[in-house]
Protein backbone atom coordinates (compact mmCIF):
# COMPACT_ATOMS: atom_id res chain seq x y z
CA UNK A 1 0.00 0.00 0.00
CA UNK A 2 1.28 3.48 -0.91
CA UNK A 3 0.68 6.65 1.12
CA UNK A 4 -0.53 9.66 -0.87
CA UNK A 5 -0.13 12.30 1.84
CA UNK A 6 -3.74 13.37 1.30
CA UNK A 7 -5.96 13.54 4.38
CA UNK A 8 -9.76 13.87 4.24
CA UNK A 9 -12.29 14.18 7.06
CA UNK A 10 -15.54 12.23 7.29
CA UNK A 11 -18.58 14.51 7.12
CA UNK A 12 -21.65 14.25 9.34
CA UNK A 13 -23.25 11.76 6.92
CA UNK A 14 -20.21 9.45 7.01
CA UNK A 15 -18.94 10.45 3.55
CA UNK A 16 -15.34 10.84 2.43
CA UNK A 17 -14.32 12.58 -0.78
CA UNK A 18 -11.82 10.70 -2.94
CA UNK A 19 -9.59 13.37 -4.49
CA UNK A 20 -10.01 14.05 -8.20
CA UNK A 21 -6.36 13.20 -8.93
CA UNK A 22 -6.75 9.72 -7.43
CA UNK A 23 -10.07 9.14 -9.24
CA UNK A 24 -8.48 10.16 -12.54
CA UNK A 25 -5.41 7.93 -12.11
CA UNK A 26 -7.52 4.93 -11.04
CA UNK A 27 -10.21 5.69 -13.65
CA UNK A 28 -12.98 5.89 -11.05
CA UNK A 29 -16.02 7.56 -12.57
CA UNK A 30 -19.08 9.01 -10.92
CA UNK A 31 -21.44 6.15 -10.13
CA UNK A 32 -18.74 3.45 -10.23
CA UNK A 33 -19.24 0.80 -7.55
CA UNK A 34 -16.50 0.49 -4.93
CA UNK A 35 -16.11 -2.51 -2.66
CA UNK A 36 -15.09 -1.76 0.93
CA UNK A 37 -12.60 -3.94 2.79
CA UNK A 38 -11.35 -3.67 6.36
CA UNK A 39 -8.52 -5.41 8.13
CA UNK A 40 -7.58 -6.11 11.72
CA UNK A 41 -5.30 -3.04 11.87
CA UNK A 42 -8.26 -0.69 11.35
CA UNK A 43 -7.49 0.02 7.70
CA UNK A 44 -10.35 0.71 5.33
CA UNK A 45 -9.64 -0.12 1.68
CA UNK A 46 -11.78 0.86 -1.30
CA UNK A 47 -11.43 -1.34 -4.36
CA UNK A 48 -13.15 -0.87 -7.70
CA UNK A 49 -15.87 -3.47 -8.02
CA UNK A 50 -16.29 -5.25 -11.35
CA UNK A 51 -19.52 -7.22 -11.78
CA UNK A 52 -18.05 -8.80 -14.94
CA UNK A 53 -15.01 -9.85 -12.89
CA UNK A 54 -17.37 -11.98 -10.81
CA UNK A 55 -17.96 -14.04 -13.95
CA UNK A 56 -14.25 -14.45 -14.76
CA UNK A 57 -14.22 -18.24 -15.14
CA UNK A 58 -17.58 -18.23 -16.94
CA UNK A 59 -16.43 -15.42 -19.27
CA UNK A 60 -13.20 -17.30 -20.00
CA UNK A 61 -15.16 -20.45 -20.89
CA UNK A 62 -17.50 -18.45 -23.11
CA UNK A 63 -14.57 -16.81 -24.94
CA UNK A 64 -12.88 -20.20 -25.40
CA UNK A 65 -16.09 -21.69 -26.80
CA UNK A 66 -16.50 -18.83 -29.32
CA UNK A 67 -12.88 -19.28 -30.35
CA UNK A 68 -13.06 -23.05 -30.76
CA UNK A 69 -16.45 -23.23 -32.46
CA UNK A 70 -16.19 -20.15 -34.69
CA UNK A 71 -12.47 -19.39 -34.93
CA UNK A 72 -12.94 -15.90 -33.46
CA UNK A 73 -10.28 -14.12 -31.40
CA UNK A 74 -12.35 -12.85 -28.48
CA UNK A 75 -11.79 -10.56 -25.50
CA UNK A 76 -14.22 -9.83 -22.68
CA UNK A 77 -13.60 -6.69 -20.64
CA UNK A 78 -14.89 -4.89 -17.61
CA UNK A 79 -14.79 -1.07 -17.66
CA UNK A 80 -11.01 -0.92 -17.24
CA UNK A 81 -9.24 -4.08 -18.39
CA UNK A 82 -9.46 -7.34 -20.31
CA UNK A 83 -10.75 -10.09 -18.00
CA UNK A 84 -10.90 -12.99 -20.49
CA UNK A 85 -9.42 -13.77 -23.90
CA UNK A 86 -9.26 -16.65 -26.34
CA UNK A 87 -7.44 -17.15 -29.60
CA UNK A 88 -4.87 -14.53 -28.61
CA UNK A 89 -1.62 -14.51 -26.58
CA UNK A 90 -2.98 -14.26 -23.03
CA UNK A 91 -0.01 -12.31 -21.64
CA UNK A 92 -0.57 -9.52 -24.19
CA UNK A 93 -4.25 -9.16 -23.38
CA UNK A 94 -5.31 -10.61 -20.04
CA UNK A 95 -5.55 -7.91 -17.35
CA UNK A 96 -4.25 -5.25 -19.76
CA UNK A 97 -5.70 -1.75 -19.42
CA UNK A 98 -8.12 -0.67 -22.12
CA UNK A 99 -7.00 1.94 -24.65
CA UNK A 100 -8.70 5.32 -24.88
CA UNK A 101 -10.24 4.17 -28.19
CA UNK A 102 -11.75 1.06 -26.59
CA UNK A 103 -13.00 3.12 -23.65
CA UNK A 104 -14.71 5.55 -26.06
CA UNK A 105 -16.35 2.71 -27.98
CA UNK A 106 -17.71 1.21 -24.76
CA UNK A 107 -18.93 4.63 -23.54
CA UNK A 108 -20.83 5.06 -26.83
CA UNK A 109 -23.14 2.22 -25.69
CA UNK A 110 -23.56 0.97 -29.24
CA UNK A 111 -22.39 -1.78 -31.54
CA UNK A 112 -19.07 -0.97 -33.25
CA UNK A 113 -17.94 -2.72 -36.42
CA UNK A 114 -14.70 -2.00 -38.23
CA UNK A 115 -15.21 -0.82 -41.81
CA UNK A 116 -12.83 -1.49 -44.70
CA UNK A 117 -10.32 1.37 -45.05
CA UNK A 118 -11.19 2.82 -41.63
CA UNK A 119 -8.42 3.61 -39.12
CA UNK A 120 -8.01 0.53 -36.88
CA UNK A 121 -8.85 0.87 -33.18
CA UNK A 122 -7.06 -1.25 -30.59
CA UNK A 123 -8.31 -2.82 -27.35
CA UNK A 124 -5.05 -1.95 -25.54
CA UNK A 125 -1.82 -0.13 -26.32
CA UNK A 126 0.57 -3.06 -26.75
CA UNK A 127 -1.08 -5.24 -29.40
CA UNK A 128 -1.24 -5.48 -33.17
CA UNK A 129 -4.71 -7.01 -33.60
CA UNK A 130 -7.43 -4.37 -33.88
CA UNK A 131 -11.09 -4.39 -32.90
CA UNK A 132 -13.36 -5.94 -35.51
CA UNK A 133 -16.62 -5.93 -33.51
CA UNK A 134 -17.29 -4.52 -30.03
CA UNK A 135 -20.55 -4.67 -28.10
CA UNK A 136 -20.92 -3.08 -24.65
CA UNK A 137 -22.36 -5.22 -21.85
CA UNK A 138 -25.18 -3.29 -20.17
CA UNK A 139 -26.81 -4.14 -16.85
CA UNK A 140 -29.85 -2.10 -15.77
CA UNK A 141 -28.75 0.63 -18.17
CA UNK A 142 -25.22 0.80 -16.75
CA UNK A 143 -22.15 -0.07 -18.79
CA UNK A 144 -20.22 -2.86 -17.09
CA UNK A 145 -17.90 -4.07 -19.84
CA UNK A 146 -17.75 -5.33 -23.40
CA UNK A 147 -17.29 -8.31 -25.67
CA UNK A 148 -15.09 -7.84 -28.74
CA UNK A 149 -13.46 -9.75 -31.55
CA UNK A 150 -9.99 -8.78 -32.68
CA UNK A 151 -8.34 -9.30 -36.04
CA UNK A 152 -5.17 -8.38 -37.90
CA UNK A 153 -6.90 -8.31 -41.31
CA UNK A 154 -8.72 -5.34 -42.79
CA UNK A 155 -11.76 -7.31 -43.93
CA UNK A 156 -15.06 -6.22 -42.38
CA UNK A 157 -16.77 -8.59 -39.95
CA UNK A 158 -19.48 -10.96 -41.16
CA UNK A 159 -23.11 -10.70 -40.05
CA UNK A 160 -22.63 -13.98 -38.19
CA UNK A 161 -19.65 -12.59 -36.25
CA UNK A 162 -21.64 -9.49 -35.32
CA UNK A 163 -24.64 -11.56 -34.15
CA UNK A 164 -22.40 -13.90 -32.12
CA UNK A 165 -20.79 -11.00 -30.25
CA UNK A 166 -24.16 -9.31 -29.65
CA UNK A 167 -25.47 -12.62 -28.28
CA UNK A 168 -22.42 -13.03 -26.02
CA UNK A 169 -22.87 -9.52 -24.57
CA UNK A 170 -26.57 -10.11 -24.00
CA UNK A 171 -25.97 -13.50 -22.43
CA UNK A 172 -23.30 -12.19 -20.03
CA UNK A 173 -25.62 -9.34 -19.05
CA UNK A 174 -28.38 -11.86 -18.29
CA UNK A 175 -26.01 -13.94 -16.17
CA UNK A 176 -25.23 -10.87 -14.05
CA UNK A 177 -28.93 -10.13 -13.52
CA UNK A 178 -29.44 -13.45 -11.73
Amino acid sequence: MKATGIVRRIDDLGRVVIPKEIRRVLRIREGDPLEIYTDHDGEVIFKKYSPVGELHSFASSYAETLNKSCGLSVVITDRDAVIASAGLPKREYLESKLSADADSLIEARALYTHRDGEKPLFINSQTSAHISVLVPILLDGDIIGSVATLTSSDTPPTETEIKLIQTAAGFLSKQLED
